[in-house]
């Protein structure tokens, strides 16, 4: 889990354009949106499509993403828990 993690925050980094921003900078159990990164609804959007493509995970609705997306500890649980690999995996 702490390999996702890591590699959670590199992509977050990329896919956003956080300048001056590196994974060690990225508290995992800080919120994620309106914390220190300055991550916004729109970021979000950007951050769904990374995980639709990167990890085969969907965030279909607006509830499932605030639950999702509160830090990046639950982000990486999710991701953890509803990619195909693992889902395969645990048969």
């Amino acid at each position: 889990m702490q390999q996702l993690v890591e590699e959670l925050k590199v992509k977050i980094i990329e896919n956003l354009y956080l300048e001056d921003v590196t994974p060690e900078d990225i508290d995992e159990k800080a919120p994620l949106v309106g914390g220190d990164l300055g991550i916004d609804s729109i970021d979000i959007l950007e951050l769904v499509m990374m995980l639709e493509q990167d990890y085969s995970v969907v965030i279909d609705n607006k509830e499932l993403g605030e639950k999702v997306f509160a830090s990046l500890e639950t982000l990486a649980a999710y991701v953890a828990e509803n990619r195909p690999e693992t889902a395969a995996g645990q048969n």
